[in-house]
């Protein structure tokens, strides 16, 4: 049974090998201290790199092969989102993250496929780099943050990008970078990450239907990551505010839920209960494989884990593993 990875990140080698010695990839530099830890300096801030993401193509197709994983849709490294840069800055080096994940997908068609990254502070050079991506370096799509410092996507000044991720039939695929809403709460005990992740990709899903975005824009094609965090936990209280709160209403005519199926979320849940669950809540069509690669967070042996659960049919199984993202991507 074949497996599509639609989680899997990349930190670029062209990142890795101008920052040898010393050297900045467009102002980012890199630190390693006594114990060999790996750490990326971008705009003052410093994010930890796993080992793997220094490592080659190569070396993740061997990862791959040892993890029954058939094809990686490389997504860029979120650290490297760079939307607290200026402009011109995050679209050089969203620029070369891209050129690299074409490359790759060129190089091993069989095995690859590929999401871009772009400059979103700055809307229209966002655009203009998302349309390279789809008619020049030919990937996917591209992947964002849950907002763009601070601002959520259901903003005026985001329905042009959104009318074009339309038109060139882009997938968006949503996943956190840098802070989260919990983290001026607490940066404790890996918070930001294990619910601030989730509160984050709840309020995407809130933000995009409760502003007309899904609305407006009818034929999207959005994956909200590690299983759209709260949504559908959450999906019976938003949809009691919309019948009993007119500012809920404002902007749409139907509940939250209506638009569930709107949506596809990856796999990433942790626990065969929760992904029954969400296939019952969204439908099998809408869920699909992912697993975080190189992070902690990833499950160590995913496919292992989906085959193995007992509360999924096979039909379901396969669902998730390949054929949802072969319909959807066309790969």
């Amino acid at each position: 049974m074949r497996s599509i990875d639609i989680h899997a990140h990349l930190t670029p080698q062209c990142f890795w090998r101008a920052t040898e010695d010393g050297g900045a990839w467009h102002t980012i530099t890199r630190e390693k201290d006594a114990r060999g830890a790996e750490t990326a300096v971008v705009g003052g801030h410093r994010q930890l790199l796993p080992p793997r993401a220094r490592w080659t193509p190569e070396e993740r197709l061997a990862d791959m092969a040892s993890l029954g994983v058939d094809v990686h849709v490389v997504s860029p490294y979120v650290g490297f989102y760079n939307y607290h840069l200026d402009a011109k800055v995050a679209a050089a080096t969203s620029k070369a993250t891209n050129d690299e994940i074409g490359e790759m997908v060129r190089t091993w068609p069989q095995r690859f496929a590929g999401l871009g990254t772009l400059p979103m502070q700055d809307v229209k050079a966002a655009i203009a780099e998302m349309e390279r991506c789809m008619t020049q370096v030919g990937l996917k799509g591209v992947e964002i943050n849950d907002h763009v410092l601070g601002r959520t996507f259901d903003e005026p000044e985001f329905r042009p990008f959104w009318k074009a991720a339309e038109q060139l039939g882009a997938l968006v695929f949503f996943h956190q970078g840098g802070e989260t809403l919990v983290s001026p709460r607490s940066k404790r005990y890996h918070l930001p990450n294990t619910i601030g992740n989730l509160v984050d990709r709840a309020v995407t899903f809130a933000t995009l239907v409760h502003g007309g975005v899904m609305d407006e824009c009818p034929d999207l094609k959005i994956v909200l990551g590690h299983g759209g965090g709260y949504t559908c936990y959450g999906i019976g209280r938003m949809d009691h505010g919309w019948q009993v709160r007119s500012e809920a209403r404002a902007h749409i005519t139907k509940p939250p839920s209506a638009y569930l199926n709107r949506f596809y979320y990856d796999c990433i849940v942790y626990t065969e209960e929760a992904l029954r669950f969400l296939i019952d809540t969204v439908g099998i069509d809408r869920v699909v494989f992912g697993t975080d690669w190189p992070y902690d967070m990833a499950l160590d042996w995913p496919v292992s884990w989906i085959l193995g659960m007992k509360s999924l049919s096979l039909d379901e199984k396969e669902a998730i593993l390949s054929g949802n993202l072969e319909r959807l991507l066309k790969i």
